[in-house]
């Protein structure tokens, strides 16, 4: 198994994996607290020594191997995750591309590390730091990343912040993959590739 596809398909995970979780904050209000948390931690975790040191450990990603492995296999059965994964991959492409807009989300980002590290960064008041982050940085860049669900959630800040943490960390997914050379051909030509290397790492 190639080591670039199996740092790649840790990535892709991440972002499958934090997408699914805006799905369901968005359609129910609620989210699973230790995916939320690994999707967060990664956001602080700059200078991880490995893809695997970002998300915390590989068995942190097992329910996002899992969806990449049901959408390689023709198996998935939520449209809409597909579509909002490629919105986030688009979005990858404007954020790298603007400088100036890349160091105001990493000043954010780092502004917000000490209180992550005291306080967790699922604490309420560190969700809403990188909420308004995502707000006022990659929000701004057209077309938006749109997020369909339950009005009734989608009207209550809380829940809308908790959406906006997580998808800049599913951004933060997003660029590792790009960097770790992932491109829009693996997904027409390395399936097979990309299916044994998630195989490798399904437990």
């Amino acid at each position: 198994m190639s080591a670039s596809f199996s740092d790649r398909v840790l990535a892709l995970a991440a972002l499958a994996q934090a997408l699914q979780q805006v799905r369901r904050i968005a359609e129910t209000g609620h989210s699973d607290a230790a995916v939320v948390q690994t999707a967060l931690d990664s956001v602080f975790r700059i200078d991880a020594v490995d893809t695997r040191a970002v998300f915390g450990h590989t068995q942190s990603l097992q329910a996002g191997l899992r969806l990449l492995r049901s959408y390689f296999s023709g198996d998935n059965q939520d449209d809409a995750l597909p579509r909002l994964g490629l919105s986030v991959l688009q979005l990858e492409r404007r954020f790298i591309r603007d400088h100036a807009l890349a160091n105001e989300v990493a000043q954010g980002v780092e502004r917000l590390s000490a209180q992550a590290s005291q306080n967790a960064s699922t604490h309420p008041e560190v969700i809403a730091g990188l909420g308004g982050l995502y707000a006022d940085t990659l929000s701004q860049l057209k077309p938006r990343v749109m997020v369909q669900g339950n009005p009734h959630y989608l009207g209550q800040p809380g829940v809308v912040a908790e959406i906006r943490a997580i998808l800049l960390a599913a951004v933060r997914a997003a660029v590792l993959w790009r960097q770790l050379g992932g491109s829009y051909w693996d997904f027409l030509f390395s399936r097979r590739a990309m299916v044994q290397a998630i195989d490798a790492h399904l437990s």
